[in-house]
């Protein structure tokens, strides 16, 4: 189908939507059960840190840079032929994954399962802004956020449960073979259900911007993963400083392809919106909330001696609220209106720093402090799908997927600043207060009034309708 002919919805869209949730179930998967089983990978590749440092960041790196060429790809080629190549590569990847005999061979499969997920996560927002109407886009959206909810419960559960079981005699490499099978049904399913929608006239690909955007991107996100892990070395500055005259050289270079009628990869006009703008802002804020699920576990393995699967299970109230809270919008939306977004904002700052007082007077996790994270969740769930439809809603449809790779950007930029800077000030602030309840205490109190900036922010987007 081609974009002009959006007026009348696709038959079988509830359908598509299904298949494309399985894509985007897989990628935040990957990350949550990954980061359980690196103990398993160290014993069974035997991985120094740096390895099993670069198993993680190769991933979400490699994401991150090309996330936004991804989107854009879906635009020019179609989003079904794109989501179908990312999930046959990431299905492939997985696999690699699994039968890698060594941690180099696993780092370089990494960056290619990095480099699928970049080509399929744009192709499930923008597919979901063209094939729904707007009047079903809320449902379509709340039903995106709650599969991110449940991949960070079924990362938790089932690298845990297969570490455990350890089936076939296999530990690590079971959490990347779950992969395949769903990623071979998603395949089969994708061709049947999923409709092609792009553009009458096909845009040429901006290679020069693909280049130049991804050593922008590369150079600011690399040093901000590696920073705290490698102690801020004075190489992660000069990369972030370096960021700088390539991404002036990549806006130029953008605005000389526009003048010059052709494509650019990103129409500069886009960040000329204040709504855009202002919601790029909240999710780059929002998505702090990257560095809860690293020091958590933290928390209660090395200062409670719990183990992974016990930690696992800890992080089930705020799962549990994050799968909750988008399915919950529809009904908080007839009561709440156009203060949705202001509402799961203020749930989320308050469930942090209700969470740092609680601990304040019990230092053991229990009753409160779960109850309190799942406030948190509940609102984070609330969160994820009003402000990725709010930024979406207005952008032409021929940008869809360049518009969603830009989202998908200003996610990864503020999980990884959230990991950087809160990391830090969790593990820089643990010698000090010789305790890992305090220095957890002083992480939810930053994270919260992060949250807080945030929802400045989103009171400042008028109209904001779920």
């Amino acid at each position: 189908m081609s974009e002009s002919n959006t007026s009348i919805p696709y038959p079988a869209r509830w359908q598509a939507l299904a298949v494309l949730l399985m894509g985007a179930f897989l990628s935040p998967l990957d990350f949550f059960i990954v980061n359980v089983a690196l103990p398993a990978m160290q014993q069974g590749l035997r991985a120094n840190s740096t390895e099993l440092q670069f198993i993680v960041t190769a991933y979400g790196a490699t994401y991150a840079v090309f996330v936004v060429t991804g989107g854009r790809l879906g635009d020019i080629y179609g989003r079904k032929r794109i989501f179908i190549t990312g999930m046959c590569l990431f299905t492939l990847t997985s696999a690699a994954c699994a039968m890698a005999p060594n941690a180099e061979v696993l780092i370089v499969a990494r960056i290619l399962q990095g480099l699928a997920a970049a080509m399929l996560a744009p192709q499930v927002i923008s597919s979901i802004r063209v094939i729904f109407p707007d009047l079903e886009q809320p449902k379509a959206m709340g039903m995106f956020g709650a599969t991110f909810g449940l991949a960070s419960i079924a990362g938790q559960l089932c690298g845990g449960m297969l570490l455990e079981w350890q089936p076939f005699g296999l530990t690590w490499e079971t959490v990347f073979l779950i992969n395949v099978p769903v990623g071979i049904l998603a395949i089969i399913l994708a061709f049947v259900f999923i409709p092609e929608n792009r553009p009458e006239k096909r845009p040429k690909l901006d290679i020069p911007g693909v280049i130049l955007i991804s050593i922008t991107l590369f150079l600011f996100i690399y040093p901000l993963i590696k920073g705290r892990e490698e102690g801020w070395p004075a190489w992660v500055f000069v990369c972030m400083v370096m960021s700088l005259p390539f991404g002036l050289w990549f806006i130029r270079t953008e605005k000389r392809v526009t003048a010059e009628g052709r494509d650019p990869l990103i129409y500069l006009k886009l960040f000329k919106d204040k709504k855009f703008v202002t919601g790029l802002a909240v999710i780059f804020l929002f998505n702090n909330t990257a560095s809860f699920f690293m020091i958590y576990p933290v928390y209660l393995q090395s200062g409670f001696h719990w183990s992974v699967l016990s930690a696992g299970l800890a992080v089930l109230p705020y799962a549990a609220g994050f799968f909750i809270g988008p399915l919950l919008a529809a009904a908080l939306v007839r009561t709440y209106k156009d203060h949705i977004l202001t509402l799961g904002l203020t749930l989320l700052s308050t469930g942090f720093i209700g969470s740092a007082g609680i601990l304040w007077y019990q230092s053991m996790p229990g009753p409160l402090l779960y109850g309190a994270l799942l406030c948190a969740g509940v609102g984070h769930g609330v969160v994820m799908p009003v402000i990725v439809r709010l930024v979406l809603a207005d952008t032409p449809v021929a940008t869809a997927g360049l518009a969603a790779g830009i989202v998908s950007t200003a996610i990864q930029l503020g999980s990884a600043l959230g990991v950087a800077v809160i990391g830090t000030l969790f593990f820089s602030v643990l010698p000090l207060a010789a305790s890992y309840i305090k220095a957890f205490m002083i992480a939810l109190l930053l994270l919260g009034s992060l949250e807080l900036v945030a929802l400045y922010y989103g009171i400042k987007l008028k109209n904001n309708k779920y």
